[in-house]
Protein backbone atom coordinates (compact mmCIF):
# COMPACT_ATOMS: atom_id res chain seq x y z
CA UNK A 1 0.00 0.00 0.00
CA UNK A 2 1.34 3.43 -0.92
CA UNK A 3 0.41 6.43 1.21
CA UNK A 4 1.36 9.88 -0.08
CA UNK A 5 -0.20 13.34 -0.20
CA UNK A 6 1.68 14.28 -3.36
CA UNK A 7 -0.13 12.66 -6.31
CA UNK A 8 3.03 12.76 -8.41
CA UNK A 9 5.06 10.99 -5.70
CA UNK A 10 2.28 8.43 -5.27
CA UNK A 11 2.12 7.74 -9.02
CA UNK A 12 5.92 7.47 -9.23
CA UNK A 13 6.10 5.02 -6.34
CA UNK A 14 3.22 3.00 -7.78
CA UNK A 15 4.92 2.76 -11.17
CA UNK A 16 8.24 1.86 -9.61
CA UNK A 17 6.84 -0.86 -7.34
CA UNK A 18 4.36 -2.24 -9.88
CA UNK A 19 7.28 -3.10 -12.17
CA UNK A 20 8.94 -5.30 -9.54
CA UNK A 21 8.35 -9.04 -9.60
CA UNK A 22 8.70 -9.23 -5.83
CA UNK A 23 6.02 -6.57 -5.16
CA UNK A 24 2.30 -6.47 -5.69
CA UNK A 25 0.67 -3.07 -5.32
CA UNK A 26 -2.68 -3.33 -3.53
CA UNK A 27 -3.63 0.35 -3.41
CA UNK A 28 -2.78 4.01 -3.02
CA UNK A 29 -4.27 6.55 -0.63
CA UNK A 30 -3.60 10.14 0.37
CA UNK A 31 -1.76 10.73 3.63
CA UNK A 32 -4.65 12.62 5.17
CA UNK A 33 -7.03 9.70 4.51
CA UNK A 34 -8.11 7.33 7.25
CA UNK A 35 -5.07 5.07 7.08
CA UNK A 36 -6.43 2.69 9.71
CA UNK A 37 -9.49 1.98 7.57
CA UNK A 38 -7.29 1.63 4.47
CA UNK A 39 -5.20 -1.00 6.23
CA UNK A 40 -8.35 -3.01 6.89
CA UNK A 41 -9.61 -2.63 3.32
CA UNK A 42 -6.35 -3.29 1.47
CA UNK A 43 -4.71 -5.64 4.03
CA UNK A 44 -1.16 -4.84 2.84
CA UNK A 45 1.94 -6.73 3.92
CA UNK A 46 3.99 -3.50 3.86
CA UNK A 47 3.15 0.23 3.68
CA UNK A 48 5.37 2.67 1.77
CA UNK A 49 4.60 6.12 3.18
CA UNK A 50 5.99 9.20 1.47
CA UNK A 51 5.89 11.83 4.21
CA UNK A 52 6.42 14.67 1.74
CA UNK A 53 8.50 17.79 2.18
CA UNK A 54 6.84 18.88 5.43
CA UNK A 55 6.16 15.62 7.30
CA UNK A 56 3.13 15.30 9.55
CA UNK A 57 4.02 12.42 11.85
CA UNK A 58 0.78 12.11 13.86
CA UNK A 59 -0.76 9.59 11.41
CA UNK A 60 2.32 7.37 11.85
CA UNK A 61 1.82 7.35 15.61
CA UNK A 62 -1.80 6.25 15.07
CA UNK A 63 -0.55 3.14 13.25
CA UNK A 64 2.16 2.24 15.78
CA UNK A 65 0.19 -0.68 17.21
CA UNK A 66 -0.51 -2.35 13.88
CA UNK A 67 1.58 -5.33 12.83
CA UNK A 68 2.09 -3.92 9.34
CA UNK A 69 5.63 -2.63 8.76
CA UNK A 70 5.98 0.90 7.41
CA UNK A 71 8.73 2.15 5.10
CA UNK A 72 8.82 5.93 5.64
CA UNK A 73 10.32 8.29 3.06
CA UNK A 74 11.66 11.52 4.56
CA UNK A 75 12.96 14.69 2.89
CA UNK A 76 15.91 15.02 5.31
CA UNK A 77 17.17 14.02 8.74
CA UNK A 78 15.20 16.64 10.69
CA UNK A 79 12.24 14.37 11.49
CA UNK A 80 14.10 11.04 11.47
CA UNK A 81 14.09 10.53 15.26
CA UNK A 82 10.38 11.36 15.51
CA UNK A 83 9.49 9.01 12.66
CA UNK A 84 11.60 6.25 14.21
CA UNK A 85 9.89 6.79 17.57
CA UNK A 86 6.53 6.55 15.79
CA UNK A 87 7.32 2.92 15.06
CA UNK A 88 8.30 2.78 11.40
CA UNK A 89 10.45 -0.19 10.37
CA UNK A 90 12.40 1.61 7.63
CA UNK A 91 13.58 5.18 7.24
CA UNK A 92 14.81 6.28 3.84
CA UNK A 93 15.36 9.60 2.17
CA UNK A 94 12.85 10.56 -0.52
CA UNK A 95 15.55 10.44 -3.20
CA UNK A 96 16.18 6.74 -2.57
CA UNK A 97 17.01 4.63 -5.60
CA UNK A 98 14.48 2.11 -6.87
CA UNK A 99 16.76 -0.79 -5.94
CA UNK A 100 17.20 0.38 -2.36
CA UNK A 101 13.48 1.03 -1.93
CA UNK A 102 12.58 -2.45 -3.16
CA UNK A 103 15.29 -3.96 -0.95
CA UNK A 104 13.88 -2.06 2.05
CA UNK A 105 10.34 -3.26 1.31
CA UNK A 106 11.57 -6.84 1.12
CA UNK A 107 13.63 -6.44 4.30
CA UNK A 108 10.79 -5.08 6.43
CA UNK A 109 8.54 -7.82 5.07
CA UNK A 110 11.13 -10.25 6.50
CA UNK A 111 10.84 -8.43 9.87
CA UNK A 112 14.11 -6.53 9.58
CA UNK A 113 14.65 -2.83 10.18
CA UNK A 114 16.25 -0.52 7.63
CA UNK A 115 17.49 3.03 7.70
CA UNK A 116 19.49 5.20 5.36
CA UNK A 117 23.03 5.65 6.65
CA UNK A 118 22.64 9.42 6.24
CA UNK A 119 19.86 9.30 8.83
CA UNK A 120 21.77 7.23 11.40
CA UNK A 121 23.33 10.19 13.25
CA UNK A 122 19.83 11.63 13.80
CA UNK A 123 18.53 8.49 15.49
CA UNK A 124 18.78 8.06 19.24
CA UNK A 125 21.09 5.31 20.49
CA UNK A 126 19.44 2.09 21.55
CA UNK A 127 18.84 2.07 25.28
CA UNK A 128 17.96 -1.52 26.02
CA UNK A 129 19.36 -2.17 29.50
CA UNK A 130 18.02 -5.73 29.39
CA UNK A 131 20.22 -6.85 26.48
CA UNK A 132 23.17 -8.84 27.79
CA UNK A 133 26.67 -8.23 26.53
CA UNK A 134 28.24 -11.04 24.52
CA UNK A 135 29.78 -13.66 26.78
CA UNK A 136 32.68 -14.32 24.45
CA UNK A 137 33.97 -13.05 21.15
CA UNK A 138 33.19 -14.90 17.95
CA UNK A 139 35.89 -17.16 16.58
CA UNK A 140 37.45 -16.37 13.19
CA UNK A 141 35.45 -19.27 11.69
CA UNK A 142 32.21 -18.01 13.21
CA UNK A 143 32.97 -14.58 11.74
CA UNK A 144 33.42 -16.21 8.32
CA UNK A 145 30.01 -17.89 8.64
CA UNK A 146 28.45 -14.62 9.78
CA UNK A 147 29.92 -12.79 6.77
CA UNK A 148 28.51 -15.38 4.37
CA UNK A 149 25.16 -15.18 6.14
CA UNK A 150 25.20 -11.38 5.74
CA UNK A 151 25.82 -11.91 2.01
CA UNK A 152 22.56 -13.84 1.92
CA UNK A 153 23.98 -17.27 1.10
CA UNK A 154 21.88 -20.30 2.00
CA UNK A 155 23.29 -22.92 4.37
CA UNK A 156 24.18 -25.30 1.57
CA UNK A 157 26.22 -22.66 -0.30
CA UNK A 158 27.99 -21.58 2.90
CA UNK A 159 28.88 -25.18 3.69
CA UNK A 160 30.25 -25.70 0.19
CA UNK A 161 32.30 -22.50 0.29
CA UNK A 162 33.78 -23.27 3.71
CA UNK A 163 34.26 -26.94 2.88
CA UNK A 164 32.25 -28.16 5.87
CA UNK A 165 28.93 -29.96 6.28
CA UNK A 166 25.58 -28.20 6.10
CA UNK A 167 24.85 -29.57 9.57
CA UNK A 168 27.92 -27.74 10.93
CA UNK A 169 26.70 -24.48 9.35
CA UNK A 170 23.33 -24.86 11.05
Amino acid sequence: LIIANDPLASAGLATLLANQRSCSLVGQIAGESDSGAALEVYAPDVVVWDLGWEPALEPLVDLRDTEIPIVALLPDEVHAAEAWAAGVRALLLRDVSAERLVAAVQAVYQELVVFDSALAPSLPPSQDPESPLPIEELSPRELEVLQLLAEGLPNKAMAHRLNISEHTIK
